[in-house]
């Protein structure tokens, strides 16, 4: 339980469901105070430490206030500060690895939408696809060396269990309104052990709070599959 000594934290980004998503889920299994901003953009945009959203603001009772930015760094920054992530940095390094995929996996996504031509959509989005596979194969084989039990290692909430659901939060839910059929494209793909990952965090008790007013990915996900791209 946070106390009084305890820093609180703003986390300024956009008002949806973005690269932020896993520092939202960590500041809220973490149990600290923390609230969102969502700064008027482009007009604040100066104002940011490198122009770039998101940014966490950590405030301290003697009025200090560290400040850092970049979805990776904070995310690893609260993962470390309230024990999400093993102190071992082998350990450490197995679970940041799966969040630098997702980071590829994203980025793959958004090069097919803003691809010039169809021929270039096609293109970018085949190596999305087959990225996407490559990811689902890698964390399904993941879980089950940790014995299917809803979590990729170990057998509590994890900054690795966070991530990867952060990630295809952004993706399925995120993104729907830039790709309608986005959906339906990575639906089919996720694996039962997945899923059982995704329904895991989304019923873990330190999330709760956060599940009461954030949209569900698990009751996206586990819907009958209707097309395919």
């Amino acid at each position: 339980m946070a106390t009084s000594k305890d820093p609180q934290y703003i986390l300024r980004y956009f008002d949806r469901i973005g690269v932020a998503e896993g520092s939202k889920l960590l500041l809220s299994a973490a149990n600290v105070e923390w609230i969102e901003e969502h700064p008027e953009w482009p007009q604040e945009k100066p104002n940011q430490p490198f122009g770039r959203m998101p940014v966490l603001i950590e405030k301290h009772v003697d009025d200090t206030d560290f400040v850092i930015c970049e979805s990776g760094n904070i995310e690893r920054y609260l993962a470390r500060a309230y024990g999400f992530i093993p102190s071992d940095i082998r350990q450490a390094a197995f679970q940041e690895q799966l969040r630098d995929q997702a980071s590829d996996m994203f980025a793959a996504f958004i090069s097919q939408l803003v691809a010039k031509s169809e021929e270039d959509r096609r293109e970018n989005f085949a190596k999305f696809d087959g990225l996407l596979d490559k990811l689902v194969e890698v964390q399904t084989k993941q879980i089950n060396a940790n014995g299917n039990n809803g979590h990729l290692f170990g057998d509590k909430l994890s900054y690795a269990d966070i991530v990867t659901y952060a990630f295809y939060k952004i993706i399925v839910v995120g993104m729907v309104k830039r790709q309608a059929n986005i959906v339906d494209i990575v639906r089919p793909k996720l694996t039962p052990q997945l899923i059982k990952l995704i329904t895991a965090v989304e019923a873990n008790p330190l999330l709760s709070s956060y599940m009461t007013r954030s949209d569900s990915l698990a009751a996206v996900v586990t819907k009958p599959t209707s097309a395919r791209l």
